[in-house]
């Protein structure tokens, strides 16, 4: 469990960092700051939200692996990680292309794409340095 404990304090510190960026936002967007800056602020929450996503799918996936399969079953660990970016990469691209707006009403911008890309590869590669598993533990 200590891996999913990993895990949940990496999403713990970027919802921090994100509820600092959010705080910020509106006094940058209001000065004469670099465009970039701008457009990064903006932006941010699509790269927080791929890899919170990311995150969370990943702790899911080895959880109910290890829960509802028997031994014989269960799915490797690296396909977990794959189908967990897979699922989080076509949640966050569909509602960036407006396919659906399950995460509120969504403008489509290519910054918030470019993104959300980038967010979800930090999320695979956290999740590959980490190699998070859980240990099944006798009862």
């Amino acid at each position: 469990m200590t891996d999913i404990l990993k895990l949940a304090r990496i999403q713990f510190l970027l919802i921090i960092l994100f509820v600092i960026f959010k705080f910020i936002r509106p006094a940058v967007l209001n000065s004469d700051s670099p465009e970039w800056i701008k457009i990064t602020l903006l932006s941010l929450p699509n790269f927080f939200e791929a890899v919170i996503g990311t995150l969370i799918l990943t702790g899911i996936g080895l959880y109910l692996n290890l829960r509802i399969l028997s031994k014989k079953r269960q799915i490797k660990r690296n396909l977990i990680y794959a189908v967990a970016s897979i699922l989080a990469g076509i949640y966050v691209i569909t509602q960036e292309l407006k396919l659906h707006n399950l995460g509120g009403n969504n403008i489509y911008d290519s910054n918030d794409l470019i993104f959300s890309v980038i967010g979800l590869i930090i999320g695979y590669l956290i999740i590959i340095a980490i190699k998070p598993k859980i240990y099944h533990v006798a009862e």
